[in-house]
């Protein structure tokens, strides 16, 4: 049996107690300052109160974060649990108290762009982070998987990428279920650039299920416009991976993610509302609460390539669908899908 510690009760995180505590281990669930709620009801009643499920009844305790250091005592592998808004709390409250021989493995998705327009993965972010001496193995979480469907032991098959296939041996021994199935790869800034760009062309697709419904919500949802906007998603994606120098193969996880992102989740929702014709500003008031990833990485992805335009490296206009994300949700633009920059003409 191994001790894991996971670091942030969010629904992911949650999730991931399933197949960890089947196997025999013992969960650790920390909360963050905001996951104090979570703690309490999940550990008075057993259920997670945004994931909206009965947590496993053996394997698994509960601590607030005041105790994370509790919770790290003799443990044998750390999970961050976080989202992309709490990475720099991880990185500034948490890394530096994790012993540098227990492994780390996260599922916070995305990317953080730099002044030059080149772009770093978190795991690279973590280690840019630590102490000076300390080292730790940095190792995430990709693919398509929703937490609630993880939960439900549906098969699922995602990717955990690192520097030390080893380590990533050791984690997929710690995880992977009849239900739960782990490829490694090696490949980090491939698999984690492919995962976290779905976000931000989610968003996109999802514009299509709202100017279907119409401005009051009652027309029917198409499928021939989410299909091309899917397909165009795809395409700019893969070029997106080969501007980091990812593996083409790594679109599989994008592309799967990408795919199961789009039928439900908040990302589907703000597009949705956006697609209804909702201003930017309306349809975040209506969210307010909701973590949207995808407005960061829509964001710092659109910055990223227009930096590597201005210096003549791409052009602006082979990214149109991520180019018109950008500007409705930083510029003020109303939704105007630009279908005739998809075509293309092949000799």
């Amino acid at each position: 049996m191994s001790i894991i510690t996971f670091v942030g009760a969010g629904q992911m995180a949650s999730a991931l107690a399933f197949p960890a505590t089947e196997n025999g281990h013992e969960v650790r669930l920390v909360g963050t300052h905001l996951d104090r709620d979570i703690i309490n009801s999940a550990e008075l009643t057993g259920f997670h109160p945004t994931l909206k499920r009965q947590l496993p009844k053996e394997g698994l305790k509960y601590y607030q974060l005041e105790d994370v250091e509790l919770a790290l005592d003799g443990t044998n592998a750390v999970l961050c649990g976080v989202s992309s808004f709490g990475v720099d709390w991880f990185c500034d409250q948490i890394l530096p108290l994790i012993p540098d021989t227990v492994p780390v493995l996260s599922v916070t998705k995305g990317m953080i762009d730099q002044e030059d327009g080149t772009m770093i993965t978190y795991p690279d972010y973590f280690i840019s982070k630590l102490p000076s001496g300390k080292k730790l193995s940095i190792n995430a979480i990709g693919g398509p998987c929703t937490s609630y469907e993880l939960a439900d032991k549906d098969h699922s098959a995602v990717a955990f990428c690192g520097t030390d296939m080893e380590i990533l041996r050791r984690f997929k021994k710690l995880f992977a279920t009849d239900y739960y199935h782990i490829s490694l790869s090696t490949d980090v800034v491939g698999v984690e650039c492919a995962v976290a760009l779905k976000n931000a062309y989610a968003l996109g697709v999802s514009l299509a299920v709202g100017l279907a419904l119409g401005p009051d919500g009652t027309g029917s949802e198409h499928y021939n416009s989410q299909a091309a906007l899917f397909g165009q998603s795809v395409k700019e994606m893969t070029q997106l991976l080969t501007l980091v120098g990812g593996g083409d193969e790594n679109i599989i996880y994008g592309a799967g993610d990408l795919y199961v992102t789009i039928f439900g989740g908040r990302t589907r929702k703000i597009g949705t509302l956006l697609g209804r014709g909702w201003s930017f500003e309306k349809a975040m008031t209506e969210l307010e609460g909701v973590t949207l990833e995808s407005i960061v990485i829509a964001t710092r992805t659109a910055r990223c390539v227009r930096r590597l335009a201005e210096r003549g490296v791409v052009k602006l206009k082979d990214f149109p669908l991520l180019i018109h994300v950008d500007d409705i949700i930083n510029n003020g633009a109303s939704v105007a899908i630009p279908w005739a920059a998809f075509e293309t003409e092949k000799y």
